[in-house]
């Protein structure tokens, strides 16, 4: 379907902020897994719960601030968690 404006930048503009929503979903998921996962240990280490806890909610607070971002904002916050997923899946 073509833009009626002719200038193509209406769906330009979803796509960077559903790459952007995609990669804090990822890493949001990430935290998710772990949290989980120390809740399965023998001994889970609470403050490491606390640290992935926060950074979650951090991300989730990111990604609700992507109903108002502008198509260079979404971009951004799509590399930066992208970059995080990397350097979390290598840890």
């Amino acid at each position: 379907m073509s833009d009626p404006e002719g200038s193509g930048f209406s769906s330009m503009e979803g796509r960077e902020e559903q790459q952007a929503f995609d990669a804090v979903r990822a890493v949001v998921s990430w935290y998710a897994d772990r949290i989980a996962a120390e809740g399965r240990a023998p001994v889970p280490d609470e403050a490491r719960v606390r640290e992935l806890k926060a950074a979650r909610r951090a991300a989730l607070d990111d990604q609700a601030q992507l109903a108002t971002a502008d198509p260079e904002e979404a971009a951004g916050v799509a590399a930066f968690y992208a970059a995080r997923l990397r350097e979390l899946a290598g840890s």
